[in-house]
Protein backbone atom coordinates (compact mmCIF):
# COMPACT_ATOMS: atom_id res chain seq x y z
CA UNK A 1 0.00 0.00 0.00
CA UNK A 2 1.63 3.55 -1.02
CA UNK A 3 1.48 6.26 1.54
CA UNK A 4 -1.00 8.01 -0.22
CA UNK A 5 -2.92 5.25 0.27
CA UNK A 6 -2.48 4.81 3.62
CA UNK A 7 -3.54 8.24 4.37
CA UNK A 8 -6.99 7.59 2.43
CA UNK A 9 -7.47 4.51 4.61
CA UNK A 10 -6.25 6.17 7.67
CA UNK A 11 -9.00 9.28 7.01
CA UNK A 12 -11.82 7.11 6.09
CA UNK A 13 -11.07 4.94 8.82
CA UNK A 14 -10.80 7.44 11.79
CA UNK A 15 -13.86 9.20 10.02
CA UNK A 16 -15.99 6.06 10.48
CA UNK A 17 -16.43 5.01 7.23
CA UNK A 18 -17.42 1.65 6.65
CA UNK A 19 -15.73 0.66 3.56
CA UNK A 20 -12.45 2.49 4.15
CA UNK A 21 -10.45 -0.13 3.93
CA UNK A 22 -8.40 -2.33 5.86
CA UNK A 23 -4.80 -1.50 7.67
CA UNK A 24 -3.09 -4.21 9.04
CA UNK A 25 -4.77 -6.08 11.39
CA UNK A 26 -1.80 -5.15 14.37
CA UNK A 27 -2.85 -1.28 13.42
CA UNK A 28 -6.74 -1.74 13.21
CA UNK A 29 -6.64 -3.51 16.22
CA UNK A 30 -4.80 -0.24 17.72
CA UNK A 31 -6.88 2.31 16.35
CA UNK A 32 -9.65 0.55 18.09
CA UNK A 33 -8.22 0.63 21.67
CA UNK A 34 -6.75 4.18 21.10
CA UNK A 35 -9.85 5.46 19.44
CA UNK A 36 -11.81 3.69 22.81
CA UNK A 37 -9.94 5.60 25.28
CA UNK A 38 -10.92 9.02 23.63
CA UNK A 39 -7.50 10.42 22.35
CA UNK A 40 -8.06 13.08 19.66
CA UNK A 41 -5.95 12.39 16.79
CA UNK A 42 -5.55 15.84 16.31
CA UNK A 43 -4.69 16.64 19.41
CA UNK A 44 -1.14 16.69 21.12
CA UNK A 45 0.08 14.76 24.23
CA UNK A 46 -1.60 15.11 27.70
CA UNK A 47 1.09 14.22 29.97
CA UNK A 48 3.96 16.25 29.87
CA UNK A 49 7.88 14.74 29.83
CA UNK A 50 9.44 14.30 33.20
CA UNK A 51 12.23 16.54 34.03
CA UNK A 52 15.58 15.99 34.22
CA UNK A 53 15.81 14.94 37.97
CA UNK A 54 13.00 12.47 37.48
CA UNK A 55 14.62 11.16 34.15
CA UNK A 56 17.67 10.72 35.58
CA UNK A 57 16.01 8.55 38.67
CA UNK A 58 14.32 6.77 36.02
CA UNK A 59 17.44 6.19 34.37
CA UNK A 60 18.79 4.26 37.25
CA UNK A 61 15.53 2.23 37.89
CA UNK A 62 15.12 1.02 35.16
CA UNK A 63 18.05 -1.73 35.02
CA UNK A 64 18.87 -0.60 31.12
CA UNK A 65 21.80 1.87 31.47
CA UNK A 66 24.76 -0.91 31.60
CA UNK A 67 22.99 -2.29 28.29
CA UNK A 68 22.42 1.08 26.58
CA UNK A 69 26.04 0.82 24.69
CA UNK A 70 25.45 -2.05 22.99
CA UNK A 71 22.60 -1.21 21.75
CA UNK A 72 23.98 1.98 20.32
CA UNK A 73 26.80 -0.47 18.78
CA UNK A 74 24.44 -2.86 17.35
CA UNK A 75 22.07 -0.27 15.71
CA UNK A 76 25.56 2.59 15.09
CA UNK A 77 24.56 1.61 10.98
CA UNK A 78 20.90 3.06 11.97
CA UNK A 79 22.55 6.07 13.42
CA UNK A 80 24.96 6.50 11.02
CA UNK A 81 22.10 6.24 7.95
CA UNK A 82 20.37 9.24 10.07
CA UNK A 83 17.49 7.67 12.06
CA UNK A 84 16.65 8.32 16.02
CA UNK A 85 17.39 5.03 18.30
CA UNK A 86 15.25 5.29 21.19
CA UNK A 87 15.60 3.85 24.40
CA UNK A 88 12.42 4.22 26.66
CA UNK A 89 11.34 2.25 29.91
CA UNK A 90 8.29 -0.24 30.81
CA UNK A 91 6.05 2.77 30.92
CA UNK A 92 6.79 4.28 27.61
CA UNK A 93 8.91 7.10 29.05
CA UNK A 94 11.68 7.91 26.35
CA UNK A 95 15.06 7.70 28.90
CA UNK A 96 18.16 7.88 26.25
CA UNK A 97 17.77 9.62 22.74
CA UNK A 98 20.64 8.46 20.33
CA UNK A 99 21.21 10.26 16.84
CA UNK A 100 22.39 13.39 14.70
CA UNK A 101 21.63 16.82 15.69
CA UNK A 102 19.67 16.86 12.62
CA UNK A 103 17.33 14.17 13.44
CA UNK A 104 17.01 14.82 17.29
CA UNK A 105 15.28 18.50 16.31
CA UNK A 106 12.64 16.80 13.85
CA UNK A 107 11.95 14.67 17.13
CA UNK A 108 11.94 17.58 19.43
CA UNK A 109 9.24 19.11 16.84
CA UNK A 110 6.55 16.10 17.59
CA UNK A 111 7.33 15.91 21.39
CA UNK A 112 9.61 12.81 21.32
CA UNK A 113 11.69 14.16 23.91
CA UNK A 114 13.79 13.03 26.82
CA UNK A 115 11.12 12.14 29.66
CA UNK A 116 7.88 12.34 27.29
CA UNK A 117 5.47 9.40 27.30
CA UNK A 118 5.16 7.13 24.23
CA UNK A 119 2.33 5.26 24.81
CA UNK A 120 -1.06 4.36 23.59
CA UNK A 121 -3.04 6.10 25.51
CA UNK A 122 -0.97 9.03 25.54
CA UNK A 123 -0.30 9.41 22.24
CA UNK A 124 -1.95 6.91 20.45
CA UNK A 125 -0.54 4.07 17.94
CA UNK A 126 3.42 4.13 17.82
CA UNK A 127 6.13 1.83 17.59
CA UNK A 128 6.96 2.17 21.47
CA UNK A 129 3.56 2.59 22.72
CA UNK A 130 2.12 -0.41 20.84
CA UNK A 131 4.80 -2.63 21.12
CA UNK A 132 4.47 -2.51 24.51
CA UNK A 133 0.87 -3.42 24.51
CA UNK A 134 1.45 -6.55 22.50
CA UNK A 135 4.66 -7.25 23.95
CA UNK A 136 6.03 -7.80 19.97
CA UNK A 137 8.12 -6.41 17.82
CA UNK A 138 5.66 -3.42 15.88
CA UNK A 139 6.58 -1.07 12.90
CA UNK A 140 4.29 2.12 12.43
CA UNK A 141 4.42 3.38 8.67
CA UNK A 142 3.79 7.00 8.27
CA UNK A 143 -0.15 7.36 8.12
CA UNK A 144 -0.44 3.77 10.13
CA UNK A 145 0.28 6.69 13.41
CA UNK A 146 -3.46 7.27 14.88
CA UNK A 147 -2.09 10.64 15.40
CA UNK A 148 -1.89 13.09 12.79
CA UNK A 149 0.74 15.26 13.44
CA UNK A 150 2.79 11.94 13.61
CA UNK A 151 2.30 10.72 10.19
CA UNK A 152 5.68 12.39 8.43
CA UNK A 153 7.24 9.86 10.95
CA UNK A 154 8.07 6.10 11.18
CA UNK A 155 9.34 3.86 13.95
CA UNK A 156 10.30 0.09 14.51
CA UNK A 157 10.48 -0.60 18.12
CA UNK A 158 10.95 -4.06 19.98
CA UNK A 159 10.80 -4.81 23.67
CA UNK A 160 13.74 -5.45 25.83
CA UNK A 161 12.83 -8.39 27.95
CA UNK A 162 14.59 -9.76 31.01
CA UNK A 163 13.83 -13.68 30.35
CA UNK A 164 14.96 -14.68 33.85
CA UNK A 165 12.33 -12.63 35.63
CA UNK A 166 9.85 -12.45 32.64
CA UNK A 167 10.40 -8.39 33.73
CA UNK A 168 9.77 -6.21 30.30
CA UNK A 169 12.79 -3.68 31.15
CA UNK A 170 11.69 -1.49 28.54
CA UNK A 171 11.32 -1.09 24.37
CA UNK A 172 14.24 -0.28 21.97
CA UNK A 173 13.41 2.10 18.88
CA UNK A 174 14.25 3.34 15.80
CA UNK A 175 12.50 6.27 14.40
CA UNK A 176 13.09 8.81 11.88
CA UNK A 177 10.75 10.70 9.25
CA UNK A 178 8.57 7.75 7.48
CA UNK A 179 10.07 8.22 3.90
CA UNK A 180 13.53 7.28 4.96
CA UNK A 181 12.41 4.25 6.95
CA UNK A 182 13.74 0.95 5.72
CA UNK A 183 11.32 -2.03 6.22
CA UNK A 184 14.54 -3.96 7.50
CA UNK A 185 14.70 -1.73 10.37
CA UNK A 186 12.19 -4.13 12.63
CA UNK A 187 14.62 -6.88 11.81
CA UNK A 188 17.22 -4.94 13.03
CA UNK A 189 15.70 -3.75 16.57
CA UNK A 190 14.27 -7.23 16.86
CA UNK A 191 17.73 -8.84 16.44
CA UNK A 192 19.07 -5.67 18.89
CA UNK A 193 16.89 -6.93 21.71
CA UNK A 194 16.81 -10.09 21.42
CA UNK A 195 20.78 -10.15 22.09
CA UNK A 196 19.88 -8.04 24.86
CA UNK A 197 18.04 -11.01 26.31
CA UNK A 198 20.59 -13.19 25.62
CA UNK A 199 23.32 -11.29 27.44
CA UNK A 200 20.99 -11.03 30.38
CA UNK A 201 20.49 -14.73 30.59
CA UNK A 202 23.83 -15.66 30.34
CA UNK A 203 24.88 -12.96 33.09
CA UNK A 204 21.66 -14.66 35.04
CA UNK A 205 23.18 -17.85 34.52
CA UNK A 206 26.79 -17.17 35.54
CA UNK A 207 25.26 -15.49 38.87
CA UNK A 208 22.95 -18.51 39.73
CA UNK A 209 26.12 -21.29 39.31
CA UNK A 210 28.29 -19.25 41.77
CA UNK A 211 24.91 -19.34 43.84
CA UNK A 212 24.67 -23.31 43.35
CA UNK A 213 28.92 -23.95 44.53
CA UNK A 214 28.07 -21.38 47.77
CA UNK A 215 24.93 -23.35 48.75
CA UNK A 216 26.20 -27.08 48.38
CA UNK A 217 27.88 -27.44 51.57
CA UNK A 218 25.79 -25.66 53.31
CA UNK A 219 22.28 -28.14 51.95
CA UNK A 220 24.97 -31.29 52.91
CA UNK A 221 24.59 -30.56 56.02
CA UNK A 222 20.72 -30.42 56.24
CA UNK A 223 18.04 -32.73 56.79
CA UNK A 224 13.74 -32.53 55.31
CA UNK A 225 13.39 -29.93 51.87
CA UNK A 226 16.01 -27.10 51.49
CA UNK A 227 15.93 -24.94 48.38
CA UNK A 228 18.88 -22.30 47.53
CA UNK A 229 17.25 -20.92 45.29
CA UNK A 230 18.56 -16.72 43.62
CA UNK A 231 16.30 -13.34 44.17
CA UNK A 232 14.19 -14.19 41.24
CA UNK A 233 13.18 -17.89 42.53
CA UNK A 234 15.06 -19.73 40.13
CA UNK A 235 16.32 -22.99 41.92
CA UNK A 236 20.11 -23.04 42.03
CA UNK A 237 20.58 -26.69 44.77
CA UNK A 238 18.18 -29.11 46.73
CA UNK A 239 17.72 -32.05 48.88
CA UNK A 240 14.83 -33.25 50.14
CA UNK A 241 12.02 -34.44 47.39
CA UNK A 242 10.61 -30.79 46.47
CA UNK A 243 12.60 -28.77 44.02
CA UNK A 244 10.57 -26.80 41.90
CA UNK A 245 12.64 -25.02 38.86
CA UNK A 246 11.02 -21.84 40.36
CA UNK A 247 9.20 -20.35 43.51
CA UNK A 248 7.07 -17.34 43.14
CA UNK A 249 8.57 -15.15 46.09
CA UNK A 250 6.73 -12.43 47.71
CA UNK A 251 7.91 -9.02 47.42
CA UNK A 252 9.92 -7.79 50.14
CA UNK A 253 11.41 -11.03 51.60
CA UNK A 254 12.65 -11.35 54.79
CA UNK A 255 14.70 -13.35 57.03
CA UNK A 256 12.01 -15.47 58.79
CA UNK A 257 8.89 -17.43 58.70
CA UNK A 258 7.43 -16.92 55.04
CA UNK A 259 4.32 -18.67 53.64
CA UNK A 260 4.50 -19.65 49.79
CA UNK A 261 1.24 -20.44 48.14
CA UNK A 262 2.53 -23.75 46.11
CA UNK A 263 4.66 -25.32 48.90
CA UNK A 264 3.41 -23.90 52.07
CA UNK A 265 5.44 -22.55 55.41
CA UNK A 266 8.96 -22.43 55.25
CA UNK A 267 12.20 -20.55 56.70
CA UNK A 268 13.98 -18.04 54.69
CA UNK A 269 17.70 -17.67 55.53
CA UNK A 270 19.75 -14.92 53.02
CA UNK A 271 22.74 -16.48 51.25
CA UNK A 272 25.06 -14.54 49.25
CA UNK A 273 23.14 -13.83 45.95
CA UNK A 274 19.84 -15.10 46.89
CA UNK A 275 17.98 -17.14 50.04
CA UNK A 276 18.03 -20.98 51.67
CA UNK A 277 14.18 -21.46 51.81
CA UNK A 278 13.61 -24.79 54.87
CA UNK A 279 10.49 -26.04 53.79
CA UNK A 280 7.87 -27.13 56.58
CA UNK A 281 6.90 -30.82 56.55
CA UNK A 282 4.28 -31.60 54.15
CA UNK A 283 2.69 -30.61 50.88
CA UNK A 284 1.16 -26.90 50.77
CA UNK A 285 -2.63 -27.54 50.68
CA UNK A 286 -4.92 -26.75 48.05
CA UNK A 287 -7.11 -23.67 47.43
CA UNK A 288 -9.42 -24.62 49.33
CA UNK A 289 -9.95 -21.28 51.94
CA UNK A 290 -7.81 -19.42 50.68
CA UNK A 291 -8.52 -15.98 48.69
CA UNK A 292 -7.26 -14.16 45.98
CA UNK A 293 -7.11 -10.50 45.87
CA UNK A 294 -6.08 -8.23 42.77
CA UNK A 295 -5.66 -4.41 44.08
CA UNK A 296 -5.88 -2.10 41.30
CA UNK A 297 -5.00 0.74 43.51
CA UNK A 298 -1.46 2.70 42.79
CA UNK A 299 1.04 -0.39 40.85
CA UNK A 300 -1.20 -3.40 40.82
CA UNK A 301 -0.69 -6.48 43.07
CA UNK A 302 -1.67 -9.96 44.13
CA UNK A 303 -2.68 -10.91 47.27
CA UNK A 304 -2.93 -14.21 48.71
CA UNK A 305 -4.17 -15.12 51.58
CA UNK A 306 -4.48 -19.33 52.89
CA UNK A 307 -5.26 -20.94 56.12
CA UNK A 308 -1.44 -20.63 57.24
CA UNK A 309 -0.23 -17.57 55.97
CA UNK A 310 -0.86 -14.61 53.30
CA UNK A 311 1.49 -13.39 50.71
CA UNK A 312 1.98 -10.86 48.22
CA UNK A 313 3.32 -9.93 44.71
CA UNK A 314 3.77 -6.42 42.58
CA UNK A 315 2.21 -7.38 39.19
CA UNK A 316 2.90 -6.18 35.57
CA UNK A 317 -0.01 -4.38 33.74
CA UNK A 318 -0.24 -7.37 31.46
CA UNK A 319 -0.43 -9.66 34.20
CA UNK A 320 -3.10 -7.29 36.24
CA UNK A 321 -5.30 -7.67 32.82
CA UNK A 322 -5.12 -11.19 32.57
CA UNK A 323 -6.25 -11.92 36.23
CA UNK A 324 -9.31 -9.17 36.10
CA UNK A 325 -10.27 -10.93 32.95
CA UNK A 326 -9.73 -14.52 34.87
CA UNK A 327 -11.80 -12.99 37.81
CA UNK A 328 -14.64 -11.52 35.87
CA UNK A 329 -14.99 -14.78 33.87
CA UNK A 330 -15.25 -16.82 37.59
CA UNK A 331 -15.34 -20.65 36.91
CA UNK A 332 -16.65 -20.37 33.09
CA UNK A 333 -13.03 -19.38 32.31
CA UNK A 334 -11.49 -17.72 29.11
CA UNK A 335 -10.42 -19.14 26.04
CA UNK A 336 -6.73 -18.10 24.54
CA UNK A 337 -9.24 -16.50 21.71
CA UNK A 338 -11.14 -14.73 24.55
CA UNK A 339 -8.35 -13.54 26.31
CA UNK A 340 -6.84 -12.39 22.64
CA UNK A 341 -9.70 -9.71 22.48
CA UNK A 342 -9.96 -9.07 26.47
CA UNK A 343 -6.53 -8.05 25.93
CA UNK A 344 -5.81 -6.61 22.54
CA UNK A 345 -9.08 -5.84 21.27
CA UNK A 346 -7.48 -8.28 18.44
CA UNK A 347 -8.76 -12.31 18.43
CA UNK A 348 -5.53 -13.22 16.86
CA UNK A 349 -2.85 -12.31 19.50
CA UNK A 350 -2.95 -15.91 20.61
CA UNK A 351 0.45 -16.76 20.37
CA UNK A 352 1.09 -13.79 22.94
CA UNK A 353 -1.72 -14.37 25.45
CA UNK A 354 0.03 -18.04 25.53
CA UNK A 355 3.35 -16.95 26.37
CA UNK A 356 1.71 -14.32 29.10
CA UNK A 357 -0.07 -17.06 30.55
CA UNK A 358 3.16 -19.17 30.58
CA UNK A 359 5.09 -16.59 32.47
CA UNK A 360 1.97 -15.82 34.95
CA UNK A 361 1.80 -19.43 35.92
CA UNK A 362 5.33 -19.14 37.26
CA UNK A 363 3.65 -16.58 39.55
CA UNK A 364 0.68 -17.86 40.40
CA UNK A 365 1.53 -22.09 40.28
CA UNK A 366 -2.20 -24.20 40.67
CA UNK A 367 -3.82 -21.24 41.40
CA UNK A 368 -4.22 -20.85 37.51
CA UNK A 369 -5.60 -23.32 35.30
CA UNK A 370 -6.48 -24.15 31.77
CA UNK A 371 -8.80 -25.98 29.19
CA UNK A 372 -9.92 -22.90 29.19
CA UNK A 373 -8.13 -20.29 31.35
CA UNK A 374 -9.53 -19.72 34.55
CA UNK A 375 -8.50 -19.41 38.13
CA UNK A 376 -8.99 -22.78 41.01
CA UNK A 377 -12.24 -22.64 41.39
CA UNK A 378 -11.84 -23.23 45.25
CA UNK A 379 -10.10 -19.58 45.72
CA UNK A 380 -12.25 -17.00 46.51
CA UNK A 381 -12.16 -13.82 44.44
CA UNK A 382 -11.79 -10.32 44.84
CA UNK A 383 -10.90 -7.35 42.65
CA UNK A 384 -10.53 -3.94 44.62
CA UNK A 385 -9.51 -0.33 43.18
CA UNK A 386 -10.72 2.76 42.40
CA UNK A 387 -12.59 1.72 38.84
CA UNK A 388 -12.06 5.14 37.22
CA UNK A 389 -7.99 5.59 37.93
CA UNK A 390 -7.43 1.79 37.92
CA UNK A 391 -4.49 0.95 35.05
CA UNK A 392 -4.35 4.21 34.18
CA UNK A 393 -2.02 3.47 30.92
CA UNK A 394 -4.16 0.41 29.76
CA UNK A 395 -5.73 0.22 26.52
CA UNK A 396 -7.13 -2.87 27.02
CA UNK A 397 -10.93 -3.81 26.68
CA UNK A 398 -11.27 -5.88 29.70
CA UNK A 399 -10.10 -2.70 31.91
CA UNK A 400 -12.26 -0.23 29.95
CA UNK A 401 -15.01 -2.66 30.43
CA UNK A 402 -14.09 -3.07 34.00
CA UNK A 403 -14.08 0.97 35.27
CA UNK A 404 -17.66 1.74 33.39
CA UNK A 405 -19.29 -1.57 35.27
CA UNK A 406 -21.05 -0.38 38.30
Amino acid sequence: MTDRDQHRVREAALAGAARAGLPRSEIAASWRRVAATGLDPGAGADIPPVGGAELERRRAASGLADLVPRLAESLAPVVDAGQLVVVADAEGRVLWRLGSSGVRRLADHLGFVGGSAWTEANVGTNAIGTALVLGTPVQVRGAEHFVESHTRWGCAAAPLVDPWTGRTLGVVDVSGPSRSLHPAELALVELAARLTSAELVARHRAALDRLRARAAPLLAGLTGDALAIDHAGHLAASIGSRSPERVALPDGLSAGRVWLPTLGGATAEPLDGGWLLRLEAGEAAGATGTSLVLDLDGDPRLLVAGPSGSWSRTLSPRHAEILLALVDAGPAGRTGVQLSEDLFDDPGRTVTVRAELSRLRRLAGSLLQSGPYRLDPGLTTEVRGNRSGALPRSSAPVVRRWRTTV
